[in-house]
């Protein structure tokens, strides 16, 4: 093979492993701008994943299975959002508590799943791209990776140029000042943690409807975690999290790759040590203010409060 083959298949190789990321850390901009903190992604992609898996072994389906995915993804977000916005419960908690409770979901209904295999992946939409130089190859062979960059592009529309923008980001910022001004924080929130839960439940189903087919426990391997980090490393910008996941979704090709000829996993731990780092980065105060982060995340609103 060519040196233009393989790079073109290493890039392609890195934007199918960095779609379900996208995906996963679309939804957490927008829970974040909004105010709320949810540790809770690598549950929601997990009971994603079973629910994309079961839906489309029985319908022979993988958009049913997508559809499933979002739909588990955001069930599962709104218990979140419950706990921490009605009940204004510690959102860091709440979130730990809703991965524990999907690894455990996952488990116990995955476990009669394991190694099955479903009949059909997601095809190309467009298959005439796939002729194009360079960029067919790319992106002309599975229909998601067209599907996130067209979210990307319009979730990045929605909150920078819109009214309904300005108030997910006013309620980020100060939700006593954007109650004044008559936006309703509860019901922005809410549908800010949802939009979180389908976006994280549609990562969660490409993973066995993308590619490999089949069910293998605890199928999410941390992704969860990493979309937590590369909300960081975005800053909160739905275009900035498109570089970010390609980056991290090659150096998981990297991993997978080159493991073969590494007597240690090194290469696999990288993916994860670098999201340690931006995630104990992303904790300090100083730095979270420069780099743009939400002024009320994790503060729970009640009104009448400051």
């Amino acid at each position: 093979m060519s040196t233009l083959g393989l790079a073109t298949d290493a890039m392609a190789a890195a934007i199918r492993m960095g779609t379900p990321l996208l995906l996963a850390t679309l939804g957490e901009i927008y829970a974040e701008r909004s105010g709320v903190l949810n540790l809770g992604v690598e549950g929601m992609m997990l009971t994603g994943a079973l629910a994309g898996f079961v839906v489309a072994l029985w319908t022979g389906n993988p958009w049913l299975g997508l559809l499933a995915g979002a739909l588990g993804g955001g069930l599962m977000s709104l218990i979140h959002a419950f706990l921490s916005i009605t009940l204004r419960a510690n959102q860091v908690v709440s979130g730990l508590a809703l991965t524990m409770f999907g690894l455990g979901l996952a488990g116990v209904l995955g476990r009669s799943f394991v190694g099955v295999r479903i009949p059909q992946k997601f095809g190309s939409i467009f298959p005439e791209l796939g002729s194009i130089p360079v960029m067919g190859p790319l992106l002309g062979g599975n229909a998601m990776v067209y599907l996130s960059i067209a979210l990307t592009i319009l979730l990045w529309f929605i909150l920078f140029k819109t009214r309904v923008g300005i108030s997910i980001r006013a309620v980020g910022e100060n939700p006593a000042a954007a109650d004044a001004l008559g936006v309703n924080v509860y019901r922005i929130r809410y549908v800010c943690v949802f939009v979180g839960g389908i976006l994280a439940g549609m990562g969660g189903a490409f993973l066995p409807l993308g590619t490999p087919l089949s069910w293998t426990e605890n199928m999410t391997a941390g992704l969860g975690w990493i979309a937590i980090a590369l909300t960081i490393f975005a800053m909160w910008r739905p275009g900035r999290a498109i570089a970010g996941s390609y980056l991290f979704g090659a150096m998981l090709w990297l991993a997978y790759r080159f493991q073969p000829y590494f007597a240690s996993n090194i290469l696999n731990m990288t993916p994860y040590l670098l999201t340690i780092i931006v995630l104990l980065l992303g904790t300090r105060e100083t730095l979270r203010r420069k780099v743009g982060a939400p002024s009320a995340l994790c503060i729970p609103y009640r009104r009448g409060e400051r």
